[in-house]
Order: structure tokens, then C-alpha cells, then sequence
């Protein structure tokens, strides 16, 4: 047997053994994010989830988004981003800072929703009317929302 038929044989062998895990065994892998959702069975439905205390001053950014914010994402996650229980979590919560939830994921769940992975509150529809620019401004005021709540 020549290293070319060997090689070959060898990516072939693999590609049936990927392609069998992922028809018969990834079925008993997890789903999506390990992480277990918070308990929000404690708080009345509609109520904020989060205690959010508010920075002293905003940047020019920030204070654009905080007004973008308020046209497009309270109705659902609430004022100051602190979230409603029962209908949309907290912005302002250690699962979205931003070395886990980075400024470009937010950015995607505002331009084609995102499938519900951390909360028990359903799936997030794409939010039409933001722009690029919008979203960029709205992330700067709830980083600002989250620095100023120890969340780095």
C-alpha cells in the first residue's frame, strides 16, 4: 500500500466515524450552554430580575444608546436593562459579560434573534429598525450598565 492510499483510507475512516457520532452519539451530548438558568421563582412576574445601580455619568455613546435602548430593548429586557422576569433576562448579569457574551453577540441576537440558551424565557426574535450603529451604541450603554455593577 502506497502513503497516498493509506492517507486516503486514513480521512476516510474518520469522516464515517464523525459522520456516526454525529447520527448516533451526539444525541445524548448536551445541548447548547451547560449552565443551569437562574432561579427566578422568587420574583413576581414582570419584575425587574436585576438590581441595577446606575453610573454617575454616561459616555456620548453610551447616552445614544441608553435612548436606543429604551426605543428598542426595554419593552422586553426591562429599564436599565435589569430584565423582566417571565418575559426577558437581564442584560445586566455576569452570564453577559464580555468575555463570555462579546460585543458582536449582541449585535447577532439583535440582527437574526437567538435561540434561548441561558434563561427559560423563550427564544429572542430578530429586532427590526437597528442598525449596525444602533446595536454598537445600545452595547455601549449596557457595558457602561454593567462596569458600573462590577461586571468586566
Amino acid at each position: 500500500m502506497d502513503k497516498l492510499t493509506g492517507l486516503i483510507g486514513v480521512v476516510l475512516i474518520g469522516g464515517v466515524a464523525a459522520l456516526g457520532w454525529q447520527v448516533f452519539g451526539a444525541q445524548d451530548a448536551p445541548q447548547g450552554h451547560s449552565m443551569v438558568p437562574p432561579d427566578t421563582s422568587n420574583i413576581a412576574e414582570g419584575a425587574p430580575i436585576a438590581e441595577v445601580s446606575l453610573p454617575d455619568d454616561l459616555s456620548a455613546s453610551a447616552k445614544l444608546g441608553k435612548t436606543m435602548f429604551e426605543a428598542a430593548c426595554a419593552k422586553c429586557h426591562g429599564d436599565n436593562a435589569a430584565g423582566q422576569n417571565g418575559i426577558a433576562p437581564p442584560l445586566v448579569h455576569k452570564i453577559y459579560e464580555p468575555n463570555h457574551h462579546g460585543d458582536m453577540a449582541f449585535l447577532m441576537a439583535a440582527k437574526n434573534g437567538v435561540q434561548s440558551h441561558h434563561w427559560n424565557f423563550g427564544n429572542m426574535p430578530k429586532i427590526d429598525g437597528v442598525t449596525d450603529g444602533d446595536v454598537k451604541m445600545i452595547v455601549a450603554y449596557v457595558r457602561e450598565l454593567q462596569r458600573a455593577n462590577g461586571i468586566n
